[in-house]
Order: C-alpha cells, then sequence, then structure tokens
C-alpha cells in the first residue's frame, strides 16, 4: 500500500505512507477545535496509560510527562517488546532532547515517516506535536495490522464495524465521528460479543453513552460529555476507542474468516461471469454494426452527376467522423475487458474464457480488418468517380462548343453546293464560282480537323461511359454523315465547274486574290476565336502558367495578323480605287468568296474584345490555384508536425512500458499523463480533418509538400489510442498480479530487468531460446521435458514467443500462493461444523444475503449415508469453482 502525508492541525505533518490513507473531506476547521484536543488528549492519555501500567507507572498530563523522552521511551518498549538505547539520565535540556530523538528514531526505523515534529516541540510541551506524535504510534502499532479483505487500516476497521453493527437497529456507521455520536455503535458493537454486559433492546439514544465504561473489554473509555457536547467527535479518539473493542474480540472472529473467505471467492465467481456477459454483448453489437457498415461500403453503383457523388463523398466524411470514431473505442474497450477478464481468471485458478462461436478478439480484428480493406476502397473508389465526372462535364461541354460552331460553319453549305447557278453565268461569273469553290475547299479542308475533334470527343465520353452518351452519339453521326455528304457534294461541284471552266477566260485577279488571303484569314480568326473561348481544366499553378504562356504567344501574333488584315483590306480598296479609276460599275459582290470586308472586321473586332476576357479568365484561375497550393502548404505544414509527434509518442509509450526505475504506480501514472496529453491533442487532429476537408472540397487531389495523407493520419492516431489503452491495460494487470500475489516492487522490477536483458528484438517478446536462458539465469534447472511443461504454460497457443504479461503469470504463480479448491473446501466445512454437507440455514446465517443465494442456486443436492432433508454438497460446489467439474 501506498500512504500520503495526512494534516494535522497546523503546525505538523505526519506521513503515513505504509499503513493509512488520509479522509479527503477531514474539515479544517474541526481539527482546530478545542473539543476536539480535549477527546484526544484524554483518549491518548488512557491509552498510553493502558500500557504503561504493564510497567507499573503511567502518565498524568501527556504535554509534560513526555518532554524528557523517559516514559515516552518505556512506552514504545512496552508496545514493540523492544530494548531501546540506553536513556540519557541527566536534567539538562540537551539530555531531554537526546532522548526524544531516541524515540523518535526508533519510530522511523519501523517505517513511519515524521515531517515537521521535531525532539525540541516535544521538549517545549507543545501539545499539538505531542498528541500527533502519539497519532503516530497508535496508527503504527495499534491500527496498521487491522485488516479485512485486504483493505487499508481504516478502511478495514470500518468494514468491521459496518459488518458487526448491520443486524442492529439505529446504527449506520459510515465514519468515525458522527456515527458513533448517540453510543448506539458501541452498545452494538459490545453486544454483538457479549450479551450478557448490554440488554440491547432496552436502549435509548444518548442514554446508552452510560454503558461505555467497559474496563473489562477496552482500558480506554471515551468521556460521554466530550461525545455529546462536540458536533462532530474526534475521529481519531473514536478509532483509538474501535480499534480496542477490534483487538479484544479478534481472537473469536474463526467462523467469520471462514465465511469471508467464501464471499470473496463467490463476489470472484459473480464478477468473472458479469464480464463474460458483458463482453458478449459487447462483440455481437459490434459485429452486427460492422455486418451492416460493410454492404454500405462495398456498393459501388455510381451516381450520373457530380452533386450526387459529392453528396456521397460528404456521407462517407460523417461515417467518418461521426460514426466510426466510437465504435473504434468500442473495439478497443473489447479486447482490454478481454484481457482484464482473462488475467482475473488465472489469477483466481479459474479456466480461461472461451467466447461463443465467431466472438473471440481475432474474429473480431478479423471483421474489423476486413471493414477497413472495404472503407480504403470505396473511399478510392468516390474519389476516382468525381474525377470522372470532373472530366465527364469538361468534355461534354466542350463537345457541346465544337458541334455548335461546326453546325454553324455548315449551315446552309449544302444547299449552296447543290445550287446549278453556273448553267446560266457569264464567263466572268463561272470563273468566279470556280474560284469561289476553291475557296470553299480549302474551308472545308481547315474544318476537317474540327470534326476529327468532335469524334475524338464523342469516343472518350463513350469510354468514360457518359449518362447521356445516347444524345452524344446522335449528334456526332449526324455531323458525320453530314461531313460526308459535304464531300460528296463539293467533288460534284467541282467537276461541273471544271467541265465549263475551259468555256471562260476572264478572271478577276483582285477579287481572286481577296478571296484566297481572305479565307485563310478568316479560317485563322475562328480557330482564334474558338481557342479564346475554350474550356480549360487545370490542377496546378505550373499548368495555368502554362496556358497563360500559350497565350501570351498568340497575343505576340496579333500585330503580324493585323497587317494581314490591312493588306486584305488594302485589295479591297484597290478594287474600289480601280472601279473608280475606270469606271466599272461593281456588283458589290465578290464572285469569288462569300465573305466580306465587313466580315474580316466584325470578326477582328470580336476577337480584339476576346483577348482581355480570355486573360481575365486565366486570372482568376491563376488566383484559384494559389488558394489551391496554399491549402496544400497549410495541410502540410501541420500533417508535417502531427505526423512525427504521433510516432514519438509510440516510441515514448514503448519506453514507458519497458521502464523499471519506478513503480507500476508511477508507470500508470505516467502513462495516465501520456494518455490526457493525447487526448487533448485530438483538437489538432480535428483542425487538420478541416483542412483536409477544404483540400477534397477544392478537388485537390495531390500534395509535394508532404509524404503524409489523411488517411496515414488517422491510421497513426487509431494505433496511438488503441497502444495506450493497452499499455494501461498491461499495467494495470502488473499491478492486479502483483497485488493478487503478494509480490513486492523489488521482485516485479528483478522480473522486468531479466525480460528486458533476454528481449533481444526488444519487441516486448521473448523466443524459447531466449526465455529458456533467462530461465536458467534465474536459477531454474531445467530438462527438455520440464521446459516443455512450462511452455505449454506460458504459450498455450503454440505462437513461439513469450509475452510479458505470460512471463510475469508464469513467474507469479511460481512465487505466490493462491486460494485453491481444498481451501474453500475447508472454509465450508468450519461453517458446516465439520460435517460434509451443509444447510439453507448455514449458509444464509454465515454468509451475505446475495453470496447465500447464490451457493444456494448452484449447490447440488448432498447423496450420503449421513444425508438429511436440505442438505446441500459444498464439495463438488467448490471444485467446480475451479474448473474442476461442472456446476
Amino acid at each position: 500500500m501506498v500512504g500520503f502525508p495526512v494534516q494535522y492541525n497546523t503546525t505538523y505533518t505526519v506521513s503515513t505512507e505504509d499503513y493509512m490513507t488520509q479522509e479527503e473531506d477531514w474539515d479544517r476547521d474541526l481539527l482546530l477545535d478545542p473539543a476536539w484536543e480535549k477527546q484526544q488528549r484524554k483518549t491518548f492519555t488512557a491509552w498510553c496509560n493502558s500500557h504503561l501500567r504493564k510497567a507499573g507507572t503511567q502518565i498524568e498530563n501527556i504535554e509534560e510527562d513526555f518532554r524528557n523522552g523517559l516514559k515516552l521511551m518505556l512506552l514504545l518498549e512496552v508496545i514493540s517488546g523492544e530494548r531501546l538505547p540506553k536513556p540519557d539520565k541527566g536534567k539538562m535540556r540537551f539530555h531531554k532532547i537526546a532522548n526524544v530523538n531516541k524515540a523518535l528514531d526508533f519510530i522511523c526505523s519501523k517505517g513511519v515517516k515524521l515531517v515537521s515534529i521535531g525532539a525540541e516541540e516535544i521538549v517545549d510541551g507543545n501539545v499539538k506535536m505531542t498528541l500527533g506524535m502519539i497519532w503516530t504510534i497508535i496508527l503504527r502499532f495499534a491500527i496498521q495490522d487491522i485488516s479485512v479483505e485486504e483493505t487499508s487500516a481504516k478502511e478495514g476497521l470500518l468494514l468491521w464495524c459496518q459488518r458487526k453493527t448491520a443486524p442492529y437497529r439505529n446504527v449506520n456507521v459510515q465514519n468515525f465521528h458522527i456515527s458513533w455520536k448517540d453510543g448506539l455503535a458501541l452498545c452494538a458493537l459490545i453486544h454483538r460479543h457479549r450479551p450478557d454486559l448490554i440488554d440491547y433492546s432496552k436502549l435509548r439514544k444518548v442514554l446508552c453513552l452510560s454503558f461505555f465504561t467497559c474496563p473489562v473489554l477496552c482500558p480506554v473509555s471515551p468521556s460521554f460529555s466530550d461525545i455529546v457536547n462536540t458536533p462532530k467527535p474526534d475521529e481519531k479518539a473514536i478509532m483509538t476507542y474501535v480499534s480496542c473493542f477490534y483487538h479484544a474480540f479478534a481472537g473469536a472472529e474463526q467462523a467469520e474468516t471462514a465465511a469471508n473467505r467464501i464471499c470473496k471467492v463467490l463476489a470472484v465467481n459473480q464478477e468473472n461471469e458479469r464480464l463474460m456477459e458483458e463482453y458478449e454483448k459487447l462483440a455481437s453489437e459490434l459485429l452486427e454494426w460492422i455486418r451492416r457498415t460493410i454492404p454500405w461500403l462495398e456498393n459501388r453503383v455510381a451516381e450520373q452527376t457530380m452533386r450526387a457523388m459529392q453528396q456521397k463523398l460528404e456521407d462517407f466524411r460523417d461515417y467518418r467522423r461521426v460514426h466510426k470514431p466510437p465504435r473504434v473505442q468500442e473495439k478497443c474497450q473489447l479486447e482490454i475487458n478481454f484481457n482484464t477478464l482473462q488475467t482475473k481468471l488465472r489469477l483466481s485458478n479459474r479456466p480461461a474464457f472461451m467466447p461463443s462461436e465467431g466472438k473471440m478478439v481475432s474474429d473480431i480484428a478479423n471483421a474489423w480488418k476486413g471493414l477497413e480493406q472495404v472503407e480504403k476502397g470505396y473511399e478510392e473508389w468516390l474519389l476516382t468517380e468525381i474525377r470522372r465526372l470532373e472530366r465527364l462535364d469538361h468534355l461534354a461541354e466542350k463537345f457541346r462548343q465544337k458541334c455548335s460552331l461546326h453546325e454553324g460553319w455548315t449551315a446552309g453549305k449544302e444547299e449552296l453546293l447543290s445550287q446549278k447557278d453556273y448553267e446560266s453565268a457569264s464567263l466572268m461569273e463561272i470563273r468566279a464560282l470556280m474560284r469561289k469553290h476553291e475557296a470553299f475547299e480549302s474551308d472545308l479542308a481547315a474544318h476537317q480537323d474540327r470534326v476529327e475533334q468532335i469524334a475524338a470527343i464523342a469516343q472518350e465520353l463513350n469510354e468514360l461511359d457518359y449518362h447521356d452518351a445516347a444524345t452524344v452519339n446522335a449528334r456526332c453521326q449526324g455531323i458525320c454523315d453530314q461531313w460526308d455528304n459535304l464531300g460528296t457534294l463539293t467533288q460534284k461541284r467541282r467537276d461541273a465547274l471544271e467541265r465549263v471552266e475551259k468555256l471562260w477566260e476572264t478572271i478577276d485577279q483582285l477579287y481572286l486574290e481577296f478571296a484566297k488571303r481572305a479565307a485563310p484569314f478568316n479560317n485563322w480568326m475562328d480557330g482564334a476565336m474558338e481557342d479564346l473561348q475554350d474550356m480549360f481544366i487545370v490542377h496546378s499553378i505550373e499548368e495555368i502558367q502554362s496556358l497563360i504562356t500559350a497565350h501570351d504567344q498568340f497575343k505576340a501574333t496579333l500585330p503580324e495578323a493585323d497587317k494581314e488584315r490591312v493588306a486584305i483590306m488594302g485589295i479591297i480598296n484597290e478594287i474600289m480605287k480601280i472601279a473608280q479609276t475606270y469606271g466599272i460599275k461593281l456588283s458589290g459582290v465578290n464572285p469569288y468568296t462569300s465573305l466580306s470586308s465587313q466580315d474580316i472586321s466584325n470578326k477582328w473586332e470580336t476577337v480584339k474584345q476576346l483577348v482581355p476576357l480570355r486573360d481575365q479568365m486565366l486570372q482568376e484561375e491563376v488566383a484559384r490555384q494559389q488558394a489551391n497550393e496554399r491549402l496544400r502548404r497549410q495541410f502540410a505544414a501541420q500533417a508535417n508536425i502531427i505526423g512525427p509527434w504521433i510516432q514519438t509518442k509510440m516510441e515514448e509509450i514503448g519506453h514507458v512500458s519497458v521502464d523499471i526505475t519506478g513503480s507500476l504506480e508511477e508507470q500508470m501514472n505516467n502513462l495516465k499523463t501520456y494518455e490526457q496529453n493525447i487526448i487533448n491533442y485530438k483538437s489538432n487532429i480535428d483542425k487538420l480533418e478541416g483542412d483536409h476537408q477544404l483540400i477534397q472540397e477544392a478537388l485537390i487531389f495531390d500534395n509535394k509538400h508532404t509524404n503524409y495523407t489523411m488517411e496515414h493520419i488517422r491510421v497513426g492516431w487509431e494505433q496511438l489510442l488503441t497502444t495506450i489503452a493497452r499499455t494501461i491495460n498491461e499495467v494495470e494487470n502488473q499491478i492486479l498480479t502483483r497485488d493478487a500475489k503478494g509480490i513486492s516492487q523489488e521482485q516485479l522490477n528483478e522480473f522486468r530487468a531479466s525480460f528486458n536483458h533476454f528481449d533481444r528484438k526488444r519487441n516486448g517478446m521473448m523466443d524459447p531460446d531466449d526465455f529458456r536462458a533467462c530461465l536458467i539465469s534465474m536459477g531454474y534447472d531445467l530438462g527438455e521435458v520440464e521446459f516443455a511443461r512450462i511452455m505449454t504454460l506460458v504459450d498455450p497457443n503454440n505462437t513461439g514467443v513469450v509475452t510479458f504479461q505470460a512471463f510475469i503469470d508464469f513467474m507469479t504463480r511460481e512465487t505466490a500462493e493462491t486460494d485453491t479448491a481444498e481451501q474453500v473446501m475447508a472454509s465450508f466445512k468450519i461453517l458446516a461444523s465439520d460435517k460434509s454437507y451443509i444447510t439453507v440455514d448455514e449458509l444464509r446465517r454465515e454468509l451475505p444475503p446475495e453470496q447465500a443465494e447464490y451457493c444456494i442456486t448452484r449447490m447440488t443436492k448432498y447423496v450420503g449415508p449421513d444425508s438429511i432433508p436440505g442438505a446441500l454438497d459444498y464439495i463438488s460446489f467448490s471444485s467446480a469453482l475451479y474448473g474442476e467439474s461442472d456446476l
């Protein structure tokens, strides 16, 4: 037991680390109450005199009679049975201080730490210091050894009082002050053990205090007026008085001890059954949740719109943030409960717990692994589908734009090619029609690339399973059929014009030159307008910079294009000049092309207007990509901190779990501190989740600034939570093993040091050869048969390794004693008055109601020559408790 300081008044502190626990609800104001001091003076004086009388002396004034240290040393010799150093006989102050120091040194040698209590205060007659010292002596020599069901001294004494006074009316012992004020509790204790001294049925509250003087049983008697007139009686005085009763009655407790042993065994069995049922329930619920969740994650039916797929992604995020974390905690708690249950079963010599079929920890782990695999695949599928739909939307819009441009260009071309205007035309008109047709053929060839692009986009939409592929295919097929028809009509018209071309000779060179130069320039402007209005999609600053560079290159060609436009417009000006010079009447229509100077001017103005619009679109995309880059850097900055932090914490937890410099409680405190720090760090994970959500919403799929993904962080975080929980559970099981088996901290440290020395791989496990070497180093003489037997104990599943918990279980089994079936049988035999059977009445009389009913419902009928009606077989019941037979 590890104790801690108990505050006494305001002038000294007594540390009783080895045997008492402080009550944290003590009232500081009451500790200073003079009534309490008066009670303590009387009680402690009576207690000291009860021992000093054995040496033929006594004290009258507690703070005065101990000042020279002589009677203090005599008191310690009487109560300890040991000889103290010879006292100094002088009467000087330093002689007194020397004697008191000898007494204080003797107290310290008994494991009591005295803080702020010095010999000078005792010699000076400091009342509070003297009372504190006497209380420390009472704790060490009168109360420390009191133990009921492995509790502390104070708790054990309180539990003993509660059990002894439980059957008495108007008695409810909850503490060592208010519960004793009316005296009924003390009378109940006396009547329970000596009913011949008090008629409890005739007692009334307060008046029963007159019966307290009981020198036959206790040489220390409290004052009636001190207890009644105090709002809260002094706890130390009451404890001192009650401890005298405990020692007086301790010799008659054999039957009660036997009953306590049985109660302990039954309580262990009931707790184990409760843990088994709880494990089965949690395992069933977790497996059912996994069974319901996997089909949802395996559903790969894609939606046809981006919005619907983004809703699926949002549902998946809700599953990750809201639905899964509680299940992770349940899985971790399930493993902890299973390990704790198995440890308790081993410590109580019970058979190991075997869960129902399909509910083993390994089954749950396999199911969980399957869930995580499906979950990972589902997320990858979602992101792939979103990328696919994004690509499809882009391609579909591009397809519609190109189709609209092409259909706008081809509108009326079939009717034009089908005309037979050359049959009634003049020579000049025929030649003009021929040149016009050549220009059309040039234009037709220039549009061949656009038709091929439309067909390629339609094919890609079909390959990517576009939801409206039927409409796309129908429109593409119509364009291709029309294109083939245009080609056929073009060839037919050319053949007709060539047949009549030989009949006509006059050619207008200037119109022809205009047509030849205007058509390519017009095509160039069409292409420029198409490029300036073309949709684009990029995922990085580099890609948008590439588009900006291409656009800048295009703008660099505009001066040359403007020169070409000026030259083309100059041809028209030259025609007008010639007509004005020679008085030629023009029809106003170029016989070689449908293009006019106004068409060229209009398209040129359109191109100039589209250039700044294109600049604006590119700059907006630059801003968006810069924002995306900031998101990448923001996520990477946090991920590059959180990832190494998780790894560092995993390593630190591993170091704490193998540390042997401190006690298990210190390890537990360190691990609890780590656990709290980890829990406090959760806000950083949540913030990173928020940044990751912003990245996904921005459709960012790569990050060159970090090697950590959100999935890596999530897995690492879940592993960290599981590791700290498992490590805490291992230390709790070691503490449970230590306390149950009575193993000291030094032994556990020795076991840990041996294990760490032979754990050559530093993975918390030993190979069989290392385990054999470890046992030999600890003094075991092992043959092959004996070592094989030990391996079946520490490695029952033939895994080929020995864990630290298995090693501790083996060493504790070798070095400590535990309750056995034979001991329980012997205890039942005491309760049954040496009979081979026990009756229902005997069980209900000697055991608490809950344990008594537990035995009655599970014990079988006794069959034997000395059997009586209602006899129960406690021998088979005891064997069943330890797995030697069936209940």
